[in-house]
């Protein structure tokens, strides 16, 4: 309860404009970003003050951002106010770890009920990641049941993101924690994408009977999206560099630690696009009209790839560190991630910004 309350402190003072990451405190608040738009039009500032946000979600006209510290900032036009999540294990501070993925239910509107995907200590100095669902009480949100627990975790790759599916199922990503060899073990939550009912069991056609598993050989995914056919896609962290876009199949194997880039393998699924040499860092991903939008957190910008053309466009640059991308009926969103310890945020960091889906269809080839 104490590390609870000591992270919501800290969050709140961010909200404020007073900046809790010790690192960032030392050097004088730097002026906002002038964040530049490749489509005519500049993204629209809609919340600033944001501490290491992850996970963007959106009820109405209400949006909800997760933070890593343990606090959902929930924003409704004029009004915004940072929730704490009352959590049933210490919510761990290690680097990349905290509250992460964080989706609402498909009812939420009426059962105010959610998901998290968080990393916990267990009072020996280990971390594990677990899935949950939460119910919103007023200003708070509450655990409820566990989903999924004792997922692999350790000091860095925890994969974290949650998605509905078209299919109503809850996806959720999971990094090798830094033991890759775990990625190729389907007997290990580690290093996988995940498939589950809402209440936690396991479905009757997941393509390993009796198992979680949807996909495997998988390092550090962060970004899962579907297409108008159902198709899956994801980004994932490479080793690195060689950061990749998959199209994910059920059964498949992705090839970590084996191989990464254009090496092959027998039974072993190509990317459909990687970095090369270089580092996006891929976080969050969405899909909109043929084309996947890219949160790049090394890359430092807002990525568009055409599926159909295989070309990757940076289309938002200068607003630092991207973790997370959702798109509604009329825009698309984004937040920075520049107080995570690894940015050079300024004096409004982080930030949620909006761009009109217009200005995306307006330069479709």
């Amino acid at each position: 309860m104490k590390r609870w309350l000591l992270y919501f402190l800290m969050a709140s003072l961010t909200l404020t404009g007073c900046n809790g990451n010790k690192e960032d405190s030392k050097t004088e608040p730097k002026p906002d970003k002038e964040v530049a738009g490749t489509l005519g039009e500049d993204p629209e500032v809609l919340v600033t003050n944001l501490h290491s946000p992850w996970s963007i979600q959106k009820d109405g006209d209400t949006m909800y951002v997760s933070e890593r510290t343990g606090s959902i900032v929930e924003w409704d036009k004029d009004k915004l106010t940072r929730q704490p999540v009352e959590l049933k294990k210490t919510l761990s501070s290690k680097a990349e770890a905290g509250l992460l993925g964080f989706i609402l239910a498909p009812d939420f509107s009426e059962s105010r009920r959610a998901f998290a995907y968080y990393t916990y200590e267990d009072g020996s100095g280990n971390s594990i990641n677990r899935i949950v669902s939460l119910q919103k009480d007023d200003d708070k949100w509450l655990e409820q049941e566990t989903i999924i627990d004792g997922i692999p975790s350790g000091d860095f790759h925890h994969g974290g993101r949650l998605q509905l599916g078209p299919d109503d199922m809850l996806y959720a990503t999971t990094g090798d924690a830094r033991t890759p060899e775990i990625a190729q073990d389907i007997e290990s939550l580690g290093g996988k994408i995940l498939r589950m009912n809402l209440d936690g069991t396991i479905p009757k056609d997941n393509p390993f009977a009796g198992s979680y598993v949807y996909s495997y050989g998988h390092r550090n995914p962060q970004g899962l999206a579907w297409d108008e056919a159902g198709q899956m896609y994801e980004s994932e962290h490479g080793n690195s560099a060689h950061d990749e876009l998959n199209k994910i199949e059920p059964s498949k194997n992705y090839g970590w630690p084996d191989v990464e880039g254009d090496q092959q393998k027998p039974d072993m699924v190509k990317p459909l696009i990687h970095s090369g040499e270089t580092t996006w860092a891929p976080s969050g991903i969405a899909y909109f009209d043929r084309k996947l939008y890219v949160a790049a957190l090394r890359g430092e910008s807002l990525k568009s790839y055409d599926i159909q053309s295989g070309k990757m466009t940076d289309i938002i640059t200068n607003a630092g560190r991207i973790r997370d991308v959702f798109v509604d009926e009329e825009f698309l969103y984004f937040i920075s991630n520049n107080t995570d310890g690894r940015g050079n945020p300024d004096d409004k960091d982080d930030k949620l910004y909006r761009l009109p889906l217009s200005a995306l269809k307006g330069n479709m080839p």
